[in-house]
């Protein structure tokens, strides 16, 4: 552990993850450029090289920092973007001031996950005095990366960029578990037709909403079967209705004769996207066949699933190290994959250099109203993290 007393340490990482917090970086649209500047400049007044990158998107930065050039070198990977807050009078707080209330930090992206990009950039700080004096031979790459909420290329853009390594630990909120493998995604937008008439009238019609009901039974029969697929450490697929649209604002007495549902199929390591499309595609046909049901679909988004070996050393150390720290039950030893997709994925597939998913915070906490993280888990993480990177750089 660096030098500073615990309760100096803890205030440092509270302060830095509050700034993040508090710089609203929602996507969509993705707004990233302030917090990639604010990140940019905390490197830069800490005497660290880094670069703010004008790709994938020129209209949104991100960030890679690099301290030492040689030797092993760990990624430290992490998100600006989160995704949007919905309506603030939810909230029990404005969800970017960045409240800290009994011992937890509340706003969007305080556990997915603007503390674990602090993370990154504190032990990055911290570990560079011993790679500069050549006490630690390796290196420590840091990713603020844009884009990952919506399956936008920006860590791998990072990667291909230089700011690679040997090593990648995403710090994505897994409550100190690690996870070996990612679960992916497939996500569709399937079109079902109708014939529009007036609504006093609506036997003259197809309405698209009734055409719609015998696929979204079929769709749930498919979830079900997906369900009990075993063979992985994610779990079982999904398949997920995530919003239906039809019908016109314009005016409401109209039988709709179109309706759209976006399709979330939750896509296990192994699994090809093409095989998961031909599967989407006979749920669709047995529609067709059973109930006369017309559709029309496309594959819109697409997280591609990864996985490495449990066994591997990034992963028993992390392990270890974790039980250790946290000294609690709840599988932080365990064999374990995470059901979300992650950005390991470009790690392991797009550029074959292992990678675990790995972080303070509870993945249930992402997404939600009051998202919050507890603090004193992340100023645990903050060392077993620094721990860890410096037994793969020495």
């Amino acid at each position: 552990m660096s030098e500073g007393s615990a309760a100096e340490r803890s205030a440092e990482l509270e302060g830095l993850a509050r700034d993040l917090v508090r710089i609203p970086t929602e996507n969509p649209p993705g707004n990233e450029g302030a917090a990639a500047e604010f990140v940019y400049d905390w490197f830069h007044e800490e005497g660290i090289d880094a670069t703010l990158l004008e790709e994938p998107d020129p209209d949104r930065t991100q960030v890679g920092a690099r301290v030492g050039d040689d030797g092993p070198t760990v990624v430290l990977n992490g998100h600006l973007d989160v995704v949007p807050a919905g309506d603030p009078d939810a909230w029990s707080d404005d969800p970017y001031a960045g409240v800290i209330e009994d011992g937890r930090l509340y706003g969007r992206g305080s556990a997915d996950m603007k503390t674990g990009v602090a993370l990154a950039m504190l032990v990055a700080r911290d570990l560079a005095p011993e790679i500069r004096s050549g006490e630690l031979s390796g290196s420590v790459v840091v990713h603020a990366a844009m884009g990952e909420e919506t399956a936008d290329p920006g860590t791998r853009t990072l990667l291909e960029r230089g700011f690679d390594g040997d090593y990648g630990i995403v710090l994505e909120p897994t409550d100190f578990r690690v996870a070996t493998s990612t679960k992916g995604l497939s996500v569709y937008r399937v079109a079902v037709e109708g014939v529009a008439t007036h609504a006093s009238q609506p036997d003259s019609g197809t309405n698209a909403i009734d055409e719609a009901r015998p696929l979204l039974d079929a769709i749930d029969g498919y979830d079900a079967e997906l369900r009990d697929r075993e063979g992985s450490l994610c779990g079982g697929g999904f398949a997920t209705v995530t919003e239906i649209e039809a019908g016109t604002d314009s005016n409401l007495a109209v039988i709709p004769d179109r309706a759209e549902l976006v399709l979330d199929r939750r896509v296990l390591p192994g699994e090809d996207p093409d095989a998961v499309d031909a599967e989407v595609e006979a749920v669709l046909d047995r529609v067709r066949e059973e109930h006369g049901v017309e559709t029309e679909w496309t594959r819109i988004q697409t997280y591609a699933s990864s996985s490495i070996p449990v066994d591997h050393q990034l992963a028993t150390s992390l392990r270890t190290r974790s039980v250790e720290a946290v000294g609690r039950d709840g599988g932080v030893g365990d064999p374990w994959g995470i059901e979300a997709a992650t950005d390991a994925r470009n790690f392991v597939n797009d550029t074959g250099i292992p990678a675990v998913t790995w972080g303070p915070g509870d993945l249930d906490q992402a997404h939600t109203i009051d998202e919050s993280i507890d603090l004193a888990d992340a100023a645990v993480a903050r060392d077993v993290l620094e721990d860890v990177v410096r037994e793969f750089i020495e």
